[in-house]
């Protein structure tokens, strides 16, 4: 009798947490998936008077999240220590990597992480394409971005992609920048740098 009270009671437990789940979220579906930080990539990319330096960046972590089958929201964060270049000389490549996690631009022993939190999504009126509001957050500093995405679902797999431009500037990384120092020539290096996001996730 005890061991049937106990099923019954655990019953009733779940039955409650299923009618909250509904209540709170007025009968919608909402499904968060989390990226898969193997499959996921960004690309960088910086301009400088004499020409432009690429490379990678891995994503420690994030989720993106969907209501009803539709895209809503996320949030991911980035290992700084994971800035790399390519298309080099494996000593050029150690010397501008160290550089650029050096505190003359992103500081990556005191900053390891920035982040991205996604604060609007609205459709731009075709599937799989939206125009994202977020908050990025680099060496502690926080600026609102807005950028167009395309992001699908499809059978429990989510993919994510986006093309954003950022003045490094905004997030005092000035090392070299024309706009703070005067007559730099030729080692001027631009402020604006682009960033290719590449996400894939899973339920």
């Amino acid at each position: 009798m005890k061991k049937v009270s106990f099923y019954l009671l655990l019953l009733s437990v779940f039955a409650l947490t299923a009618m909250s789940f509904t209540a709170n979220y007025g009968g919608r579906t909402a499904v968060t998936y989390k990226v898969d930080t193997a499959a996921s990539q960004v690309g960088w990319k910086g301009y400088k008077v004499t020409g432009e330096h690429a490379g990678t960046i891995k994503v420690k972590n994030g989720n993106i999240q969907f209501e009803d089958g539709k895209f809503t929201g996320g949030s991911f964060e980035i290992d700084m220590n994971t800035i790399t270049p390519t298309g080099m000389s494996e000593g050029m490549q150690k010397k501008l990597e160290g550089h650029l996690k050096s505190d003359d631009f992103f500081g990556a022993a005191k900053f390891p992480v920035s982040t991205f939190v996604i604060t609007k999504v609205v459709s731009r009126g075709t599937p799989g394409s939206y125009k994202i509001t977020g908050n990025i957050t680099i060496k502690e500093t926080t600026k609102e971005i807005k950028f167009d995405a395309t992001v699908n679902e499809h059978e429990g797999q989510v993919t994510a992609e986006a093309n954003i431009r950022l003045d490094r500037s905004e997030f005092n990384v000035r090392y070299g920048s024309g706009s703070f120092f005067d007559n730099l020539g030729d080692k001027t290096i631009y402020d604006e740098f682009d960033l290719n996001i590449k996400l894939v996730a899973h339920r």
